[in-house]
């Protein structure tokens, strides 16, 4: 029998972790003096209040989601061989998918390792932690992942906000290895990214399926890439057979990258940098059309509060881009944002559409890769949204 702490969960609450979901919030926890002395982060048998056991999880007294389960029985530990467990089956399974090392390796709960991101670039891994409890057991997670995959470097990206909410500090540092602009490959295209100074872990794969869709379009097409970052659509839509490419983003750094991993794939796009709304608005007075317009933005709807102006700002892009779509055209609208649900966002994005005097038909809808796993009962891990539609 497990001898760690045990959290209790209210008489009628937790009806989510009761049909599987992994998180169980604070104000369904009996929070007793006991369990608010816990530390963060703290490895805790989770039981429901007639002595039904949950499951192993990671405890945050201060935060809103109190337990994190990570297994469903009592008495797991979060050691090196749990991790590495975890790890063989995630990195298998993107090995079927993939015939080469680049992909998301571990997609928190999907992956059944809450608050944990691993992308793999080759030899390299950018490790994001976004909870006190994968934080406390960082050592043997370090351990488990050089047993397992046995990278020269592991760069921890330790900066997402959200970490705030935890009580957790922000930093990056190197591991292990040394910290460098690094090659992506991805649908045949080359990329460079720099993993301790870009956007989150340095690239984003879950892009990868919704760039081949595009690209697979855009022979002899113009294409307008709006917040482009490092190319990723342009770049593919290039290599394709486009006519012409526009990378536009606010980053000088990021284009820059564009702009190398453009002529190490061998195709040439223009960079240019500016307010994507701002350059939009002038392009839409100048009369000019794209036959394709891609708009993937930043999270527009950080958090629950921010639903509202951020809905308005998605309605905004959408009819912005459709301004300058050329008949019979295509435009993509994207949203990374978890906090906006999906038919709020083509709700939203329809409606832009629509203010910009165009009508549309949606062709295409889709999320994430495949290194991206859902939990079936976290809804939540579903977050990005990528709507194609076909203009008048």
């Amino acid at each position: 029998m497990s001898k760690r702490p045990a959290v209790i969960v209210k008489p009628r609450e937790g009806r989510r972790a009761r049909a599987g979901a992994p998180w169980i919030f604070s104000n369904e926890i009996a929070m007793d003096q006991g369990a608010k002395a816990l530390a963060p982060g703290a490895v805790v048998d989770v039981k429901f209040d007639d002595g039904q056991e949950v499951g192993s999880g990671f405890f945050n007294p201060k935060s809103l989601i109190g337990v994190r389960l990570f297994a469903r029985k009592t008495g797991v530990a979060a050691d090196e061989t749990f991790f590495a467990g975890r790890l063989t089956h995630a990195l298998a399974l993107r090995e079927r998918f993939y015939g080469r090392p680049f992909y998301r390796l571990v997609h928190a709960e999907g992956d059944g390792l809450p608050g944990l991101v691993i992308d793999r670039f080759a030899d390299v891994l950018v490790v994001q932690i976004t909870i006190a409890g994968m934080e406390e057991s960082l050592p043997a997670l370090l351990a488990a992942l050089n047993k397992v995959v046995g990278p020269e470097t592991i760069i921890l990206r330790n900066d997402a906000p959200s970490r705030a909410l935890e009580g957790l500090e922000s930093y990056v540092r190197v591991a292990q290895g040394a910290a460098s602009r690094v090659a992506v490959e991805e649908n045949g295209a080359r990329y460079f990214a720099d993993l301790g100074q870009g956007q989150k872990t340095g690239w984003y794969y879950d892009q990868r399926d919704n760039r081949a869709f595009v690209a697979g379009l855009a022979k002899g097409r113009t294409v307008l890439d709006a917040y482009s970052y490092t190319g990723g659509f342009g770049i593919l839509a290039a290599k394709a057979g486009a006519k012409e490419v526009i990378c536009l983003d606010s980053s000088e750094a990021a284009l820059k990258l564009a702009e190398d991993s453009a002529a190490a794939s061998q195709v040439s796009v223009r960079a240019v940098q500016g307010d994507v709304f701002e350059e939009m608005a002038r392009l839409g007075t100048a009369k000019e059309k794209f036959d394709i317009v891609l708009a993937d933005p930043p999270p527009f709807v950080k958090s629950r509060k921010d639903l509202e102006p951020g809905a308005k700002a998605y309605r905004k892009l959408a009819r912005l881009s459709a301004e300058i779509t050329a008949p019979g055209g295509l435009l993509l609208l994207a949203s990374c944002s978890h906090n906006i649900p999906l038919d709020r966002f083509a709700a939203e994005c329809a409606a832009g559409i629509l203010k910009s005097g165009r009508t549309a038909s949606l062709i295409h809808s889709a999320g994430a890769g495949a290194d991206h796993p859902v939990h079936p009962m976290l809804p939540e891990t579903a977050y990005l949204k990528a709507l194609v539609y076909a203009l008048d």
